[in-house]
């Protein structure tokens, strides 16, 4: 059967790089065939349209159908994964309450559009910032749907980290696993090698001890993967998107498959107060496995440094200082 696929924000520039991917069987293999829904909202139909006209050009044999629309009814009926990339940009001079204000509103909506029309078993994976929070929001909005069937998107920074790491130690990025973000996709998030390794030919060995510095480790290496959605903007004049793009691919192909062997990878989740001290009650970023199909379980038992706890504890306490104002803007 077709897996009928939703992206949101469709028109914009993350999407542009997305669908070619989704739709050509990067993402659910070349033998699954796909219905890609693309929403977004109504001044961008036009745009949409010509994306459409593209997606047609590409001439994929895995994609089915496509369907492009401004409405939530239409979008989310009986989707099997919802992509949620649309949100209100953060604008120049705009604080992170504006853009909470502006976002509690679009995911309380498309929340409630989940819980009404799309198919129970649905896998959401929200993109558009702030993540974690506009995530709270669309789960708190859909009471029918499992928690665990939300997540956010934190393996672009995952990637970054990754990315840091092997070319530090001149190896390929497939030589660097287990690399942890912990916490907010924003600058308060927590990036740890402490469990990561490095495969160099039959040996794997930790990262700490290959890069032999823990100075740039706990110091300069934190910080650029922190602040690099900054530093891209900054020299490209607009955000990430293919990366961003490449990122959602991994998490939603991983989240379909499974995760290979022993290794795992980083997902925001639904934080029901058992792992590693972080309260219930936020969608939280730990390293999980999954299983084909789409369970997921935290890996649990890893040592936390105190240093480590400090971060943990910092990126915790931001997203509920979120939270407190998400609730508040979508009680009103």
């Amino acid at each position: 059967a077709d897996l009928k696929v939703l992206v949101t924000g469709a028109a914009g520039q993350i999407a542009y790089s997305l669908l070619y991917s989704i739709a050509n069987g990067d993402v659910f293999g070349k033998d699954q065939s796909v219905t890609l829904v693309m929403l977004d909202i109504a001044p961008m139909a036009g745009v949409l349209e010509g994306v459409v006209m593209e997606l047609q050009d590409c001439a994929l044999p895995s994609l089915k159908k496509v369907i492009s629309t401004t409405t939530v009814e239409e979008a989310f009926a009986d989707i099997d994964y919802a992509i949620l990339v649309g949100a209100m940009p953060r604008r120049q001079g705009m604080e992170r309450k504006d853009l909470l204000k502006a976002n509690a509103k679009i995911f309380k909506e498309q929340g409630q559009a989940l819980d009404k029309f799309a198919k129970k078993t649905v896998k959401v994976l929200v993109v558009g910032n702030p993540a974690n929070t506009n995530c709270l929001i669309a789960l708190t909005a859909a009471p029918s749907i499992p928690k665990d069937n939300f997540t956010c998107l934190t393996r672009l920074d995952q990637n970054r980290a990754q990315s840091q790491i092997a070319a530090r130690l001149g190896v390929s990025n497939d030589c660097v696993s287990n690399v942890i973000i912990w916490g907010n996709h924003s600058s308060t998030q927590y990036p740890d090698v402490a469990h990561a390794s490095v495969k160099c030919g039959d040996t794997e060995s930790s990262v700490v001890s290959c890069v032999k510095d823990d100075n740039w480790l706990n110091g300069e290496f934190i910080t650029t993967v922190q602040k690099r959605g900054g530093a891209v903007i900054a020299a490209r004049k607009l955000s990430s998107a293919m990366s961003a793009a490449k990122a959602i691919c991994d998490h939603v192909r991983d989240w379909h498959f499974g995760t290979k062997g022993d290794k795992w990878t980083s997902m925001g989740i639904y934080s029901n107060g058992s792992n590693y001290g972080i309260k219930e009650g936020i969608i939280y970023s730990v390293p999980v496995r999954i299983a084909p199909g789409g369970a997921f379980t935290a890996v649990t038992g890893l040592s936390i440094s105190d240093f480590a706890r400090s971060k943990m504890d910092e990126t915790a306490e931001e997203l509920f200082g979120e939270k407190l104002m998400a609730m508040e803007f979508m009680s009103s």
